[in-house]
């Protein structure tokens, strides 16, 4: 018996017309609320699709597309940091953070990180990986913010 020919997984991926103008963050804030909560479900339509191609930690991501969307469309991203608890929640703010077209090789060898990674991306100001560390970074970055203002060195940056 020969093996069904099955299409490419291009062809099956979701269709995202809102998320296919996304190439920053800040493009999230010419949406309407509206638009806002579509673009959400096309971002987990497209995570879901990234993560059965690639494996990795569904659950967490999905858990937080709707907080992606609004901390990106809200906050001036990277000038505000942005810092995920645990790692694995990091996989819709990827993709909108312009790594969409390497979301699929997520945890590959030579791929995206399964975490915030620093060298990767301006906007993971943190390499998060497991749950609770982000409150010491976030309150060093918070404390060396206010050092700098205390002697004079601007960083308007929020934590």
């Amino acid at each position: 018996m020969n093996a069904p020919i099955l299409p490419p997984a291009a062809a099956s991926r979701p269709q995202t017309p809102l998320l296919d103008r996304v190439r920053v963050p800040a493009d999230l804030r010419n949406f309407s609320v509206e638009q806002l909560k579509q673009l959400a479900d096309e971002l987990r339509a497209e995570t879901i699709d990234a993560v059965s191609t690639t494996g990795g930690h569904l659950g967490a991501s999905l858990g937080v597309v709707e907080l992606t969307v609004a901390l990106h469309a809200v906050f001036d991203t990277p000038v505000d940091r942005l810092i995920w608890d645990v790692g694995h929640q990091c996989y819709p703010h990827k993709i909108l953070t312009g790594r969409r077209e390497r979301i699929r090789t997520l945890r590959q060898g030579g791929g995206l990180s399964g975490f915030t990674r620093r060298a990767e991306s301006e906007y993971d100001p943190f390499g998060a990986a497991h749950s609770s560390t982000s409150i010491s970074s976030g309150l060093g970055m918070a404390v060396a913010r206010d050092l700098k203002q205390a002697r004079g060195i601007a960083d308007d940056r929020n934590v």
